[in-house]
């Protein structure tokens, strides 16, 4: 039996354990879903898919609740398939391996899933339930959420009959989010000439032992980018005379890059400079990185010798390029206090058979931010030659500060904990903004668990903030308003 059948809340730790050993990473839902479906079945529940895969089921109210406002228990079915370079893990295939430890669940080498595992368990806890009191709940389980956001995009209207939303997708206990970013995807291609060299040494570099993150949450943390680590090593390889032949950097866009690899050429009389250049870099970057990411390392292995390498004029104009490009926190916010207003992730970067891509995501809590941000990025990636685009742009969640359900959950909170909850604003993507406006009269918040490093295979859930948030939970749905 798993060490999660211990835990409290039995029953959301049951259901957490479920979604761990069926493999759902973005775009691979169907299993998922399906188990979802099934459960439903089992529970006797009304359930529903939409065209683009979405699932809606409904509870009726328990005796008693049927005058209270309908009330709908969101959460994401995917989760970011993260691994350690050394960890043998297939996201398409493998359950995910959670372990308790010291407090904490983690996973071994790998992303958890608890963003959003642990909101879609709370809501099926919630369905199951033969002693919880509450009014009418449907539970919302989105599709692709990490990676597009397609399912709160596709949304149909009139499908749901709740008129208060709980998004269960944000990350600290003892906070309510009232708000978010949006965001939007840049990415640029373009092809190269390449070269034939021979007479050559040839190395692959690595740079790893980043931390990486979620890039909303966590772009303020100043942690290192691989990206631009490996930008920064090539660069001053290129005065020993070294030739770019691949480069393989970040894997999603709305992950901060933990590891970069890249392929190069070395003339045979370099060797003693390309090392000493190397060992320099890692110096400079460990400095930079002392107070926040102090476990990088970068290393120049020597491999079978290929062929072709980028051309000269190319390889200084891509890395110009890839030097260039903005990552990071752009802007703080000066009306919330503390929260990034303007971001950009330089995500994933290829060099390979040709063809170079750049692929960025841009955050802001203000809508034209955002399209400004996007436009800054294609418009520099079309200056260095590349077709470029946006995609996927998504609007961020306009704070309410006179919102009914945040009142009731503040007046909750503090009556279980005894003291008053802070109300946010996240500069992550929730889907609270596009799912609004699909349903502009909802009244919306979002609540979760502790969870640390998302996006990332250092992620885990705190155990003791998992049963609050479920505590916190089952007490607001009691207290839900009497409808008009």
């Amino acid at each position: 039996m798993s060490e999660l059948h211990n835990l409290q809340p039995a029953p959301l730790w049951k259901h957490f354990q479920s979604i761990c050993d069926i493999p759902h990473p973005s775009g691979e839902e169907e299993a998922l879903r399906q188990h979802v479906l099934a459960f439903a079945a089992e529970q006797g529940l009304e359930a529903d898919t939409d065209d683009c895969g979405n699932v809606v089921i409904r509870k009726p109210a328990t005796p008693g609740y049927e005058n209270r406002v309908g009330v709908i228990l969101q959460g994401h079915l995917d989760m970011v398939p993260q691994k350690n370079a050394d960890t043998d893990h297939d996201f398409s295939k493998d359950p995910i391996q959670a372990y308790v430890d010291d407090g904490w669940v983690k996973a071994r080498g790998t992303t958890l899933g608890a963003d959003n595992g642990i909101g879609m368990a709370a809501a099926m806890a919630v369905l199951e339930s033969k002693t919880l009191e509450h009014g009418p709940v449907e539970a919302l389980f989105t599709i692709d959420e990490e990676r597009s956001m397609a399912g709160a995009e596709e949304l149909k209207t009139g499908w749901l009959q709740g008129n208060i939303l709980l998004n269960l997708d944000t990350e600290e206990e003892g906070e309510l989010y009232v708000g978010c970013a949006g965001g939007v995807d840049a990415l640029g291609e373009a092809s190269y000439a390449e070269e034939t060299v021979a007479g050559m040494n040839w190395l692959r570099l690595e740079v790893k032992g980043l931390k990486g993150g979620h890039s909303g949450c966590d772009i303020h943390l100043q942690r290192g980018n691989a990206n631009k680590i490996m930008v920064n090593l090539l660069k001053a390889l290129q005065d020993a005379g070294v030739r770019l032949a691949d480069i393989d950097g970040g894997s999603l866009s709305n992950a901060i890059p933990r590891e970069a690899f890249a392929t190069v050429a070395v003339p045979a009389d370099k060797a003693e400079d390309v090392a000493a250049i190397v060992d320099q870099q890692l110096a400079i970057t460990r400095n930079i990185l002392s107070a926040t990411d102090d476990g990088v390392t970068i290393t120049a292995t020597a491999v079978e010798a290929g062929e072709k390498v980028m051309a000269q004029a190319d390889q200084q104009k891509w890395l110009n390029l890839f030097h260039a490009m903005p990552n990071g926190v752009e802007r703080m916010s000066e009306s919330v206090e503390g929260v990034v207003e303007t971001s950009n992730n330089f995500a994933i970067m290829t060099v390979r058979d040709g063809k170079v891509g750049v692929h960025c995501f841009a955050r802001s809590l203000v809508d034209s931010a955002t399209s400004e941000m996007g436009e800054r990025l294609v418009g520099l990636m079309r200056l260095a030659g590349m077709e470029a685009r946006l995609e996927g742009l998504f609007p961020g969640w306009q704070p309410n500060m006179d919102s009914a359900i945040l009142a009731s959950m503040k007046e909750t909170y503090e009556a279980l904990y005894s003291k008053v909850p802070a109300v946010k604003v996240i500069h992550a993507g929730l889907e609270c903004g596009l799912l609004g406006s699909k349903y502009p009269t909802w009244d919306m918040l979002s609540i979760g668990p502790t969870i640390c490093f998302p996006h990332s295979p250092d992620e885990k859930v705190e155990i003791d903030s998992v049963e609050k948030f479920w505590n916190l939970l089952s007490e607001a749905l009691v207290r839900m308003p009497v409808a008009e």
